[in-house]
């Protein structure tokens, strides 16, 4: 258990550097729903509707629709009419999303591997505890 409550610690650790990376950065400020809707729209294949959005993230559609509408200020994402169901709005990816998907990747991996470094180093200590008692013990 302990193990995994590092490993969570970590991952939080990992996600306040990718958040303050991309806070300080030169792209674009997010918030957490809309952040929430990008990943959504590019990480899942399938394509995805305003509806489907706000199904699956649990919120009201015209959150999802505010969340889209800054998207689309920024060329992250697009909306487009369903042509097999006007009623049904369609959400597109866009080259310039795709681009900022891979920024996010590699600020996140950096975290991470800087992370991973941490925690090494500050395992180092108690190894070597280990090893020097182990060492005198015997």
């Amino acid at each position: 258990m302990a193990q995994t409550a590092a490993q969570a610690e970590e991952l939080v650790k990992t996600l306040r550097d990718t958040v303050v990376s991309l806070v300080r950065g030169e792209g674009p400020d997010l918030s957490a729903r809309q952040l929430a809707v990008f990943l959504t729209c590019y990480l899942d294949e399938s394509g995805h509707t305003v509806r489907g959005l706000a199904s699956s993230l649990n919120v009201s559609k015209p959150a999802i629709t505010r969340a889209l509408d800054r998207l689309g200020e920024l060329d992250l994402a697009r909306r487009k009419v369903d042509p097999l169901d006007r009623r049904s709005v369609l959400v597109q990816r866009t080259p310039k999303g795709a681009a900022y998907l891979k920024e996010i990747r590699s600020i996140m991996g950096e975290a991470a591997d800087d992370e991973a470094k941490k925690a090494r180093q500050d395992d180092k200590p108690a190894r070597r505890g280990t090893t020097l008692r182990r060492v005198a013990a015997a």
